[in-house]
């Protein structure tokens, strides 16, 4: 069993941990968490009500940027390869940047391909893949429209998916931020997720939302002070 440090174990004495708080009292009570020596992300787990055979997958466009600024890979030839470093694509390239990727380079936050590049860009499946990295036409990232995609990542667009336990969890903003700002990030990846609720679905979909920090044990969210 991990140990649970002095800091943790102050924060659980600050509150009710089985009680479903208004969004704009959880942030509060995060903040008056004991602090750590860096400026903590905060972070949003949601638990989903999924069948076994059921998963989810979406984006979400944060209103409010943080953190530092995402390194973006575009696997495109030609003019289009051109487009994406005039976008701002931290690297571009074709089958290097393929081969780059196959000896173990992983020095990037997203990924984005051209169409015609697939092909080549689906043998990173295992190493891209199970790292929520590869490409989809589903989330904008195999797409001819490399200086959107790559203004729309750069602008703070970001990729979540559910795991087998059906949770979907995303680091949505700072502590340092303002409490506006870091509300408006947490109902945005709130939003996103309902929007890609089963069409098959029956009945409940979200059981339950918890915010957290990055050393900080985790906060019940009322859905209701969601919507």
């Amino acid at each position: 069993m991990a140990k649970v440090s002095k800091k943790y174990k102050e924060a659980l004495e600050m509150y009710d941990k089985n009680k479903e708080y208004a969004l704009d009292e959880a942030i509060e009570i995060l903040k008056k968490f004991p602090k750590a020596k860096f400026d903590e992300t905060i972070d949003v787990s949601i638990k989903l009500k999924l069948n076994k055979s059921q998963r989810v997958r979406g984006v979400v466009s944060l209103p409010n940027s943080f953190g530092k600024p995402r390194k973006v890979v575009v696997i495109a030839k030609g003019e289009k390869a051109i487009e994406a470093e005039k976008a701002g694509a931290d690297f571009v390239g074709d089958t290097d940047i393929i081969d780059k990727i196959k000896k173990g380079w992983l020095d990037f936050d997203a990924v984005i391909a051209t169409p015609d590049m697939m092909k080549d860009v689906g043998k990173l499946g295992p190493i891209l893949g199970r790292r929520g990295l590869m490409p989809n036409p589903k989330t904008g990232t195999v797409t001819f429209d490399v200086a959107q995609a790559v203004a729309d990542i750069k602008k703070g667009k970001f990729e979540f998916r559910s795991d087998k336990d059906g949770v979907v969890a995303l680091g949505v903003a700072k502590v340092s931020m303002d409490n506006d700002k870091i509300k408006e990030n947490i109902k945005a990846f709130y939003d996103a997720v309902v929007k890609i609720r089963p069409a098959d679905l029956k009945g409940e979909y979200i059981k339950s939302v918890t915010i957290s920090k990055t050393m900080s044990p985790g906060v019940k969210v009322d859905k209701e002070t969601l919507k």
